[in-house]
């Protein structure tokens, strides 16, 4: 990783396609338990508000350049409006959104004391993509199309991404030749069929190819029944390659015709593991969509992961901090 790649990722253009939310932090002590019931009392010392789901996705990429566009669906209500506002502070382009009268704006409230998570309070309605807005997707996808170098599916499965979104997005992206890559959900298994690359980690991996990880005590590129899950998801996928995430082991990357691949980590402190997901998908297409090899990619990508996951709450790398770790 060089400087001449920072700037060559600069010039990247970049949509993330997927649900959108607003996360909510609330940070404080605990001194006491509550009289009323066997539960903490937070004191709160402070509160804060960031992009989550897709829209930290697109944050983490507009640490690299500022032709970040996002669409997914909003609600028609305060945390929409606060959620438009953050992307535009962050220079992400809102415009492709779309913003729904009858559900509203995902959010998720999380409060933390001592770096310990106390309880999230999720505020979401599971609703799928309707056929007009299907339809306005492919609207905004088309006159979008041209302005893009690669698409990034981002799906937390909360009902915007769906078999019928994924060939809308699949079938423009062929037209134009632009890069798909997919951060799946587990509680949303779809055929991601014309897409160039898919990043499980290894639960969802396992659970994709309908093979029970017995946590063998190898070295991952020793890790037979891993090897197995590979080659199960590139077929089953029809996929060029795909990303397997393993926490402290690194990742493994697979693709077609060539050996299996192993990254090891580079995290150093972990205090928190959210969004580093949304950290590897965001590097990893910018470095794809850069012209780098899916092994050079996935490297970067790793050490992206390491930065973040040293970091509270829903955070992004920025490139100095991306540089410095090639350096050490």
């Amino acid at each position: 990783m060089k400087p001449a790649d920072l700037e060559t990722f600069s010039s990247r253009r970049i949509l993330v396609v997927g649900d959108v939310m607003l996360d909510h932090f609330v940070r404080g002590n605990v001194r006491r338990i509550s009289p009323e019931a066997p539960v903490p009392v937070v004191e709160v010392s402070e509160e804060s508000f960031n992009p989550g789901g897709a829209a930290n996705v697109a944050c983490n990429i507009a640490a690299f350049t500022k032709s970040v566009f996002l669409m997914g669906r909003i609600g028609q209500d305060i945390q929409g409006q606060q959620l438009k506002q953050l992307l535009q502070e962050e220079g992400v382009s809102a415009e492709p959104m779309l913003v729904s009268d009858t559900i509203r704006t995902i959010s998720k409230s999380r409060v933390v004391a001592r770096q310990q998570q106390i309880v999230r309070v999720d505020r979401e309605k599971l609703v799928k993509l309707t056929d007009e807005e299907l339809s306005e997707v492919e609207e905004k996808l088309r006159a979008l199309a041209d302005k893009l170098d690669a698409i990034i599916l981002e799906d937390y499965g909360k009902g915007f991404v769906t078999a019928p979104l994924m060939e809308v997005v699949t079938r423009v992206a062929r037209e134009k030749n632009l890069l798909v890559t997919v951060d799946p959900s587990p509680r949303n298994p779809l055929p991601w069929s014309g897409v160039h690359l898919v990043k499980p980690n290894r639960l969802e991996a396992f659970a994709a190819a309908g093979i029970e990880d017995s946590h063998l005590p190898v070295p991952p590129e020793q890790n037979e029944e891993l090897q197995r899950v590979g080659s199960t998801l590139l077929e089953r996928w029809s996929t060029d390659m795909v990303l397997v995430t393993l926490g402290e082991q690194g990742m493994m990357l697979f693709q077609r015709g060539s050996e299996p691949h192993h990254i090891p980590t580079r995290a150093r402190e972990v205090y928190d593991v959210s969004g580093a997901g949304d950290t590897a998908i965001a590097v990893l297409t910018l470095a794809l969509a850069s012209g780098m090899s899916p092994e050079a990619a996935a490297d970067v990508a790793n050490h992206a992961s390491g930065i973040v996951v040293g970091k509270l709450g829903t955070a992004c790398v920025t490139p100095a901090e991306l540089l410095a770790a090639f350096e050490e």
